[in-house]
């Protein structure tokens, strides 16, 4: 609504002095209305107070005046529904009904919804209803009774914004998740599918274009400023929050989706080839990570027949779900998961296999992920199914070496080694270690080809079981593969390394080296994750209480957080498609803003990863920007090298 984006159409209502309260703001009218919803609140006799809850829902169902106090009450019933979705009064009071009349009014009447604080209504009513149809069933089906799905679809239609959107989308998603109220939600199917698929892959670049881009604070939507902020904070921290919405807005759009999808619905609408491949990069960002996003669809989406044939026909969404297996995501064993379902349906097997054979055989090693056991041996005898047979229906030379090679590996090798006594495997790990010696010394002398042979032959030679050595020897034969920038191949022995680690993906140097690895492939997201991780098992091996964050990873971390911002493809667009409109001049200020940005990030990254403590340390990193003097940037250069060759030395 572009009325509403004009400054001064509407007072906040929030107060942005701390000491006052909201019932603070309406000390002076409480007295004088009987249905005064904060007195009634304060009503001891139980009766009394219900009744008199009744009566102000219904009264503010009805009243056609304008009340200054509807504004003051849905805050309020905001902040009780946040804080006790379960409670069962106010739904027996009639709630809902209320709520259903303030929405029709917003949706109705324009005149109305711009008249004083009344924009602030609908986004308040939606929310309360999401709220309160959170958890319980019973609340879902009495909102579905009261006709909460009317309103709530033309929220979603975009009639107001994208604020009230989010809201929308989160409250549909509620009521379509239990089975006895889907059926309701899904009387408006094709058209709310189709919806919620375009909100999805459409959100961030409105998000952007109508917020976030707006650099000029007067010409932002006033009152999106205050619910972002609650009436307090600045353009950064709209920024923040509305970067945090935004990723609500798609992940919430995505578990709508989800609902139908459970129950194949909607599949041929969902399928779409250029929607699944928008799912590949609907990740969630930093600031919404516990939500599996565009991957959790698309796995849903492999349960059926129907979505495996659609994904099976996308070589791109095969690649992502490739490069997610190999990474150290949290929801890595969701793309493990969706290859290994394409591989196991004899309809899409051939489709893929020779596609996904050559990531998952580096994970063939893997004991478990999470609370997955085993999960090596059921990758091996996926790709193993029917390897004779296979032989004859493969094309690709490649991928033929590839499953031979594990064929020796997994099945050959343990024959092999079943009957080997103790005092071989002893032996063994003596010369292994020799040989291991020797590549050292040989990579250091300059002859990175001969030390890559030498550990090969110490490959080979060391038996399965010695787990802890292999893990060493591919990682060392991955930095060697970087030297020769060879990015492919130094993350297939990374990723082998960190399959043998215990606990996975827990080798320090491994993910070092397969984050540059990334790097130097321009996969930002997963050379990011890597780095993450890397810093992690820094900060827990360590002693010290101040720990010292190698200057190299919170460069790359500053680098790929800005390569992986959740706006920044809506950015790119926006400059392009609207030259004239006042981003800003100021490179330098605007670099400045990203790093702030990028830090808030990766603070909320840090907390999930349990690494806070060693936050400030990364922040204190300078960064090179544009305006350093040489010498400056030429002694960041030098801690770069020295660095790198106190991790390459410790091989």
């Amino acid at each position: 609504m572009d009325s509403l984006n004009k400054k001064g159409k509407m007072t906040s209502i929030f107060n942005t002095t701390p000491p006052k309260t909201i019932n603070d703001m309406v000390m002076d009218q409480m007295c004088n209305n009987p249905c005064c919803f904060f007195c009634i609140m304060k009503e001891p006799d139980t009766s009394s107070r219900r009744s008199g809850l009744a009566t102000c829902f219904k009264e503010m169902s009805v009243i056609n005046r304008d009340d200054q106090q509807h504004v003051l009450v849905l805050s309020g019933l905001w902040n009780i529904a946040m804080a006790q979705p379960d409670d069962p009064e106010f739904i027996s009071l009639g709630i809902f009904d209320c709520m259903v009349s303030l929405l029709e009014k917003g949706t109705n009447d324009r005149s109305w919804l711009l008249r004083d604080q009344n924009i602030y209504i609908p986004y308040y009513a939606a929310h309360v209803i999401g709220s309160y149809t959170m958890n319980k069933v019973e609340f879902a089906e009495k909102a579905v009774l009261a006709g909460v799905i009317p309103p709530l679809m033309e929220l979603l239609r975009g009639k107001i914004s994208w604020v009230e959107q989010r809201v929308a989308v989160r409250a549909l998603g509620h009521l379509a998740s239990y089975e006895r109220t889907f059926e309701a939600v899904a009387a408006y199917e094709e058209e709310l599918v189709r919806l919620t698929m375009n909100l999805a892959s459409t959100c961030l670049d409105q998000v952007y274009t109508k917020f976030v881009g707006v650099k000029d604070d007067n010409k932002r939507s006033k009152y999106h400023c205050d619910l972002l902020t609650r009436g307090v904070g600045g353009l950064e921290m709209e920024n923040r929050k509305a970067e945090e919405w935004a990723s609500q807005l798609q992940c919430w759009s995505l578990y709508l989706l989800n609902c139908f999808a459970c129950k194949e619905r909607s599949l041929n609408l969902i399928c779409n080839q250029g929607f699944l491949v928008d799912l590949c990069g609907m990740w969630g960002g930093l600031v919404n990570h516990s939500s599996p996003a565009g991957v959790g669809l698309i796995r849903i989406l492999c349960y059926s027949k129907y979505g495996r044939q659609n994904i099976s026909e996308s070589k791109q969404v095969l690649e992502n779900l490739c490069h997610l297996s190999r990474s150290s995501d949290d929801w890595q064993y969701m793309g493990i998961d969706c290859l290994l379902l394409l591989l196991k349906d004899i309809d899409t097997r051939y489709k893929v296999i020779e596609i996904v054979t050559m990531f998952l055989i580096d994970l063939v090693e893997l004991k478990s992920l999470g609370d997955r056991s085993n999960l090596g041996e059921n990758i091996t005898k996926t790709l193993l199914l029917d390897y004779k047979q296979s032989k004859f229906r493969i094309k690709n030379s490649h991928v033929l070496k590839a499953l031979q090679q594990t064929w020796e590996l997994k099945v050959e090798r343990r024959k092999r080694e079943k009957t080997m006594s103790v005092e071989k495997i002893e032996e063994k790990r003596v010369l292994v270690n020799l040989i291991k010696q020797q590549a050292n010394h040989v990579f250091w002398l300059g002859d990175v080809e001969e030390a890559i042979k030498m550990y090969n032959e110490a490959l080979d030679t060391c038996p399965s079981k010695l787990r802890k050595e292999r893990t060493v020897l591919y990682s060392n034969r991955a930095q060697c593969y970087l030297l020769l920038r060879d990015p492919d191949a130094a993350i297939r022995d990374s990723t082998r390394a960190l399959c043998l680690s215990n606990p996975t993906n827990s080798h320090g140097k491994s993910l070092w080296r397969r984050s540059q690895a990334y790097d130097m492939k321009g996969l930002a997201k997963e050379s990011l994750m890597d780095c993450i991780m890397f810093i992690n098992s820094v900060t827990t091996t360590t002693t010290n209480k101040r720990v010292k964050i190698p200057y190299y990873a919170a460069r790359m971390i500053s680098k790929q957080m800005e390569a992986t911002w959740l706006f920044v493809n809506a950015q790119s667009k926006f400059t392009r498609s609207d030259d004239d409109y006042e981003i800003s001049s100021n490179e330098d200020d605007h670099q400045l803003e990203c790093d702030e940005m990028m830090r808030q990030m990766m603070m909320m990254m840090m907390e999930k990863k349990s690494i806070a403590s060693g936050l400030s340390t990364i922040i204190e990193e300078p960064l090179i920007v544009k305006g350093k003097n040489w010498r400056e940037m030429e002694r960041a250069r030098r801690r770069n090298k020295t660095a790198f060759n106190v991790m390459a030395r410790s091989m």
